[in-house]
């Protein structure tokens, strides 16, 4: 097989691949073989009918296509890897030649990975992050936990008022029609939510248990359901219970119930320290974040598009798997939600540039600061890693080939680059 490159504008190159015509007859050969069983051919019987004969009845190229589709896969895959190019895209090919006794000749326009000319990537200048852990702060998480440890109570001497759970039948009619989906019972609602259509739970207020009474609203013009959206609506309503939270006090035995300390002033030191430390989290992310889209900023490189349609696949790929583990297909996630596949791909083009040109500039710095990983550096994250998944290092070592160890290099590469420069950045 011989492999030609030429290479194009933009980072593009085209691969014109030469197979030799044995390799096309064996692959016709093959075919021949596999599907002559399914031919019928008067006078012989199935699965016996000389190749000639069969091609001369239904023409010679019968048996182009599939051979066709059998080499080329194997044949792209072959020249992709003796060109001597990184390719980072998905081929276009173009078939020039297909014939018995002849050469397999096809190209494939590829994208390539581009060169990245890196300017200032150290002293990067960022904004300093505030790390003051405020009183109002450890505030917000105490009530949090009040609310998650409250109980709730009946009441049954007042009306509904903000802040209640009420219990409550509805139905809801639109021109005296009522209407799919708009029927509910024993439904448990927090007034106050805004759980429900605009203005529907202010007007429960004052209801009191066993009351009912007409609920009139307006369907918001941006309504999912078409076919409700801007109409008036009468909802019939039946209050039957108002709940309260009884919240519990904050003080020493409050603490000992929801934490491991004797004292409210130990656990409010403690939700201190958990704050300080996801802000510092939060602020080491932002800060990374800073610096190497300020890299990126200031390097140049020309990411082909072909590129960026790919890692846009990529990323729709992984998206099709997290789904499918939820038990959702892409299909169903785009029915339910409106979204089409183009729209969805258009919305990701922004992120898997963002992604490419990190990527790039940090697979730069890597170079330009001789970043090597150590066989210590590869043990210790095999050790992350088995600590993660709650499985032995050594049996996770035995899913990595040879490309996926020199892809874990990279990638641990990076993660040295992103120190490097953040460590080095300037907070102002």
């Amino acid at each position: 097989m011989s492999v030609q490159v030429e290479k194009l504008e933009k980072n593009m190159a085209k691969l014109t691949v030469e197979v030799p015509a044995e390799e096309v007859e064996k692959a016709i050969q093959n075919v021949y073989l596999k599907s002559r069983k399914s031919i019928n051919i008067p006078g012989f019987r199935k699965g016996k009918a000389p190749r000639q004969l069969i091609e001369k009845m239904y023409g010679k190229e019968i048996f182009y296509s599939d051979a066709m589709d059998a080499l080329l896969p194997r044949a792209y895959s072959d020249a992709a890897s003796e060109c001597g190019e990184e390719i980072v895209s998905y081929p276009s090919i173009d078939v020039t030649q297909f014939e018995s006794g002849k050469p397999f000749i096809f190209t494939a326009e590829v994208a390539l990975k581009p060169p990245v000319t890196l300017d200032e990537y150290k002293g990067i200048e960022v904004e300093k992050a505030s790390l003051e852990v405020t009183d109002e702060e450890i505030d917000a998480k105490i009530e949090k936990e009040r609310d998650e440890n409250s109980r709730t109570i009946t009441v049954e001497d007042r009306a509904v008022e903000s802040g209640d759970i009420v219990m409550l039948d509805f139905e809801g009619f639109v021109d005296g029609e009522a209407f799919e989906g708009g029927k509910g019972e024993n439904y448990e609602l927090t007034i106050g939510s805004n759980t429900f259509i605009p203005g529907f739970e202010d007007q429960l207020i004052g209801a009191k248990p066993e009351e009912e009474l007409d609920v009139n609203v307006t369907f918001p013009e941006e309504y999912g359901a078409k076919e409700l959206a801007g109409k008036a609506a009468v909802f019939k309503c039946k209050v039957h219970s108002i709940k309260v939270k009884e919240l519990p006090e904050v003080d020493d035995e409050f603490a000992q119930e929801v934490s491991e300390f004797d004292t409210l002033e130990e656990y409010k030191a403690d939700i201190k320290a958990n704050i300080l430390k996801e802000k510092e989290t939060k602020a080491r992310n932002e800060k990374e974040d800073a610096v190497i889209a300020k890299i990126i900023e200031n390097a140049q490189m020309e990411i082909p598009d072909a590129m960026v349609d790919y890692q846009t696949q990529q990323m729709l790929d992984d998206f099709g798997r997290r789904m499918q583990s939820q038990g959702l297909s892409l299909e169903q996630y785009f029915q339910y939600t409106g979204m089409t596949e183009a729209q969805y791909r258009e919305q990701a083009k922004p992120s898997a540039l963002k992604n490419i040109q990190s990527r790039l500039v940090l697979e730069a710095v890597a170079e330009a600061e001789k970043i090597e990983v150590s066989d210590e550096d590869m043990d210790a994250e095999f050790d992350r890693m088995a600590e993660q998944y709650g499985m032995e290092a050594a049996k996770i070592k035995e899913f990595y080939g040879e490309a996926q160890l020199d892809e874990m290099k990279k990638d641990l590469a990076i993660q040295k680059a992103v120190t490097i420069v953040t460590d080095a950045a300037v907070e102002a």
